[in-house]
This record gives structure tokens, C-alpha cells and sequence, in this order.
């Protein structure tokens, strides 16, 4: 990802998204007059996933919406601006600033993919040099898409490239299933033409498809479907150079990500300290960071997505993860002091645990409270397919010994030698509801602050029970609207065909 930075530019130019139609249309590209060889189609490429480190999509407006709409993280101090509080606590409106800012940056990455694939046609090259590459585009379109459909529902989809400025304006939205239905196919296409291995972990493989293929097949239910992928990907895990990191605290160490030693993402997005602005800057550490904190001298962070008490209450302390994830101490005048002392060193912090996966080993930053980090974010481990795998086989085959040792793998690293012996192994032979709770509590904590906590909630339908009394996040939860975010008021005013909005906005 360190060179695809250099093409985060280029998509401006060259490809639209939805919000881009009233512009003036520099930037319709005949696929004929910029694709030329092979690299051509993979620039194109390195640009449109460029746009995922920017502060409209992963940098901040799409990652820490899916961090604040889970019930694993709320919003530390109260000035943060109406548009992160209202994401928080359901009251987002159509005019959402999150939403405005990373919906159109969606579009733009699936108009570089698109214009990728419409190039990578008009080349007379052999499909072992060009198929490889174009496998790419379909990968993250499918990718960008599966992120919208989760969030929105009934989207546009663009399967080619804006040619056409008044139809475009005319599009109507696709319903959920087609959209899925779409999604699978790129994934499909994808794992038939990726390779085993990529030179760098920020490009998908055939592990990257398929894992993405199961976790497609898991929120749809489609359960047998979803083990397969997983075990695909887990009968393969030497071919494609894949296991689980030792020590779970590497994952999140800056310094010991992106080497060869670094087996367990599939996919990660590669931030290098380097950006321009917006573009290429990683607003993680400074969203979660202890206000005041002077450990590491970043200048402390802003205390916007804070665990709720509840989390560090809840949370195993036997756990080796919890250690890992969370913050309890901050260094204030030289001093070590406990959480709870943290709002009298700066009122805006709570007196709670922070996350610590993007705060403690953040490698070099050029900016201050830690933004323009040099941190990879896994978008998916090995330890997640490892997961599905025991989800899905739970569904169609309860009580397996299977199931239970994929499960126990990813508990044999949580206990990190701890005497007590937790989390314990899992037996074979629970019931199907057991086996099943266990698995998802599993998930809660393995993957905390991953910013996937929320597509479990939903695709469970659990929001109730999690923002009740007994949840880590108490608040008012309206199933009938709440697991869908609002389309953007700006597109409806551009596009009438998208009306109505989605239910409740």
C-alpha cells in the first residue's frame, strides 16, 4: 500500500461517484486512450483503493461510524461534533455529515475498479498476465459494495464505467438480494483468477476472496455455503501462507506488521506516515487516544470513541486480549495514574478504559495526537475465518469436535500461558444454542474494535438485547429503523429515483 498512496490523486481525475454528477464531466475516460498495458490497469487500481486510506473512508468518516454504532464503544467527550453523537446514539438524520463524506468516496473507489475491468477488456494480452490484475478491481468493487449493502440496503449499484452523465442521474436503486447476488459473483471471479500469495498483504489473494465469500455467505445465512469458503481457506492455510500470530499484541505493533513474519491478515490496509492533508491520514489513534495522555509523545488524543465502563467491567481480566485492547493507565506530569483519575487531568476524558490497539505501538507519526500513523488495519485475520468456520458448521452440524477446534484455536492464544487456564478450550457436543452464544461472544472479544462488532449486531438482529439494561451500551434501539443508515440527503435532492429514504429518516 506504501506505493498505492501515490495514486490516491488520480481517482479525482479520473473516475466519478454518485456526488460527482453535477460536475463538469473531466472526468469521462475512454478505456481506449489511458489503458495501454497491463500496469496501466493496475494503476488505476492502486488509485481506487488509494481512496480507502483517506479520511472520508477508512481514515475516519466510515471506520469509526461502524466503531460508534456498535455497543463496544460510545462517544468520551460530549463537545465531539453532533454528527459522530448522532451516529452514536440513532438519531442520525439524512444530512448526516459521516454518511455524506463516505458514500460518495464508496462510488469513487467502485469507479476506479470499474474503469479497471471496462480497461483491462480493450488490451490483447495474454489472460495470464492481465486476469491476475483485473482480479483485483473485481475483489475490492465487491469489497466497497458489501460495506454499502450492510449499511444502506437497497443501493445504486454501477457495474461499468459513468459514461453517460444523464443516465446516470436517473438511476434507481438495487435491491438488497441483487446486490448480494452481485457482490458473490466478483468474489467468485475473484478467487478464480487471484493468486496464493500477493508480495504485500494490502493486495487480496485467493485466501482474501474466499474469506470474504464466507463472511457474504454468514450474514446471509447461507450457513453451508459460508463453512466451505472457510475451510477452503483453512485446508489451504500453508499454500497461502497463512496462520495466527503468536502474540496477539504483534498484530497491533506498527513495527512488526507488513513483514514476512505477519501471516494472519488476509487483507490490510497499509498506512505509511505519509499524507497530504486528507489523503492518507489515519485519524484512529488520535479518535481514541487518552486526552492529555503523554505516553509516547503524541501529544495525548481526543477521547471520541471510548469503551463504555461496562466493556472493562464485562471483559475477563484473565483474558490476554483485554490487556491488549485496552488502556487502563495514562501518564499525566510523568505520573502513572489509573482510569478512573482521568477526567481530572483533562474533563473531557471518562473515567473509563481506553481502546489500546491504536494508540500504544502506532510506529511513526507525522502529525501530532498520533494521526498519520504507520499502522496496518487488518480488515480481515485468519482468526476470523477460523471463527466462521465454527459459526457455520455449528448451524448445519451442532455438537462437532470440528467446530469446536477451530474455535479453541483462536482461545489457545487468548490464554497466552496464563496458569488459570482461560478461556478454556470449548468440549465438542454442546448444543447447537450454546455452542453458538459461545462462538459469538468469542467474536465480541477477538475482533474488539475491528469495526465488525456492528455487522454482528445486525445481521443477529440482537440490537435490542445489546443497547438494553443488561447491554454494555444502554440506548434507545428502534429495530424497525435503527439497523440501516440513512441514504444521503444530497443524493435524494440529486436523484429523486432513490426515494424514498429507507424507513424512519
Amino acid at each position: 500500500m506504501k506505493s498505492i498512496k501515490r495514486y490516491i490523486l488520480l481517482l479525482g481525475a479520473l473516475s466519478m461517484g454518485c456526488s460527482d454528477l453535477e460536475e463538469e464531466p473531466v472526468g469521462l475516460l475512454s478505456p481506449e486512450g489511458f489503458f495501454k498495458t497491463p500496469q496501466d490497469v493496475q494503476t488505476m487500481i492502486n488509485g481506487a483503493i488509494g481512496n480507502m486510506a483517506h479520511e472520508r473512508y477508512w481514515g475516519r468518516k466510515l471506520s469509526h461510524s461502524l466503531m460508534l454504532r456498535s455497543d463496544m464503544a460510545s462517544i468520551g467527550d460530549q463537545g465531539s461534533p453532533q454528527r459522530r453523537r448522532d451516529v452514536d446514539t440513532f438519531q442520525m438524520l439524512a444530512d448526516n455529515g459521516m454518511v455524506s463524506e463516505f458514500w460518495p468516496t464508496s462510488y469513487q473507489i467502485i469507479g476506479g475498479c470499474n474503469q479497471a475491468i471496462a480497461g483491462a477488456a480493450t488490451l490483447n494480452v495474454e489472460p495470464s498476465r492481465i486476469d491476475p490484475i483485473t482480479a483485483q478491481a473485481y475483489f475490492f468493487r465487491a469489497f466497497t459494495y458489501y460495506h454499502l449493502v450492510r449499511l444502506f440496503g437497497d443501493i445504486p449499484y454501477l457495474d461499468r464505467p459513468v459514461e453517460n452523465l444523464e443516465e446516470a442521474k436517473t438511476l434507481n436503486k438495487m435491491p438488497e438480494a441483487q446486490v448480494y447476488e452481485n457482490i458473490i459473483a466478483d468474489l467468485e471471479k475473484a478467487k478464480s483468477d487471484l493468486p496464493n500469495t500477493q508480495p504485500n498483504r494490502s493486495l487480496p489473494s485467493k485466501a482474501t476472496a474466499a474469506g470474504y465469500l464466507a463472511s457474504v455467505f454468514l450474514t446471509l445465512g447461507e450457513y453451508d455455503r459460508a463453512y466451505q469458503e472457510a475451510k477452503y481457506v483453512i485446508d489451504n492455510e500453508g499454500t497461502f501462507d497463512l496462520g495466527l500470530e503468536p502474540d496477539y499484541q504483534d498484530l497491533f505493533d506498527a513495527t512488526k506488521q507488513g513483514t514476512s513474519a505477519a501471516k494472519e491478515p488476509l487483507l490490510e490496509l497499509d498506512y505509511n506516515s505519509l499524507s497530504d492533508g486528507d489523503v492518507g491520514r489515519d485519524y484512529t489513534p488520535a479518535l481514541t487516544g487518552i486526552r492529555a495522555d503523554e505516553r509516547g509523545g503524541t501529544g495525548g488524543g481526543w477521547s471520541v470513541a471510548v469503551p463504555t465502563i461496562n466493556v472493562y467491567n464485562t471483559w475477563d481480566g484473565r483474558d490476554y486480549r483485554k490487556a491488549v485492547s485496552l488502556d487502563t493507565i495514562g501518564i499525566f506530569n510523568g505520573v502513572e495514574e489509573p482510569f478512573s483519575k482521568f477526567p481530572e487531568f483533562d474533563s473531557r476524558n471518562i473515567a473509563s478504559a481506553y481502546i489500546a490497539k491504536y494508540t500504544r505501538f502506532i510506529g511513526l507519526s507525522v502529525d501530532g495526537n498520533g494521526r498519520s500513523s504507520a499502522f496496518n488495519y487488518p480488515m480481515m485475520r485468519y482468526a476470523e475465518v477460523l471463527l466462521i468456520a465454527a459459526e457455520a458448521l455449528n448451524e448445519t452440524a451442532p455438537g462437532s469436535t470440528e467446530a469446536a477446534g477451530y474455535l479453541n484455536r483462536v482461545r489457545a492464544r487468548a490464554r497466552n500461558g496464563n496458569a488459570s487456564g482461560y478461556p478454556e478450550d470449548v468440549p465438542a457436543g454442546l448444543s447447537q444454542t450454546d455452542f453458538r452464544d459461545i462462538v459469538i461472544e468469542e467474536r465480541k472479544w477477538e475482533l474488539s474494535f475491528e469495526f465488525k462488532r456492528w455487522y454482528d449486531i445486525k445481521r443477529l438482529r440482537i440490537g435490542e438485547q445489546v443497547f438494553g439494561p443488561s447491554g454494555l451500551e444502554q440506548q434507545a434501539f428502534d429495530p424497525g429503523k435503527d439497523y440501516l443508515f440513512p441514504l444521503p440527503a444530497d443524493e435524494l435532492e440529486r436523484n429523486p429515483n432513490l426515494a424514498p429514504n429507507n424507513p424512519g429518516y
